[in-house]
């Protein structure tokens, strides 16, 4: 019978392996200021506050001339852009399912 030290590494190892992948988020403060509405502010805080999701706010990306068009966000390192932050959220939430 193994001891309770095997029994807790085994459960290590197995949330090791098992464990779900993260979001990982960033976001410009200036292309959130200008293009998430107060009526969408809820959803965002909602779904960032999921333990799967990590997410960071920049004062700024160096990316000035995506930021005046369009809402965007790196998401896992990679640029993502959409034509207004309810498809961002789409967009977001679709990410998020393809993970697990």
């Amino acid at each position: 019978m193994p001891s309770s030290g095997d029994v807790h590494h085994m459960n290590f190892i197995t949330k090791l392996f098992t464990k779900e992948r993260k979001l990982k988020i960033d976001f410009c403060e200036k292309n959130l200021d200008r293009f998430l509405p107060k009526e969408l502010q809820n959803e965002y805080s909602t779904f960032l506050s999921k333990k799967n999701i990590e997410f960071k706010e920049y004062n700024c990306q160096s990316r000035c001339e995506e930021c005046k068009i369009s809402p965007y966000a790196i998401v896992n390192g990679k640029f993502i852009a959409a034509s207004d932050s309810r498809q961002l959220l789409d967009k977001f939430k679709q990410l998020e399912r393809d993970e697990k």
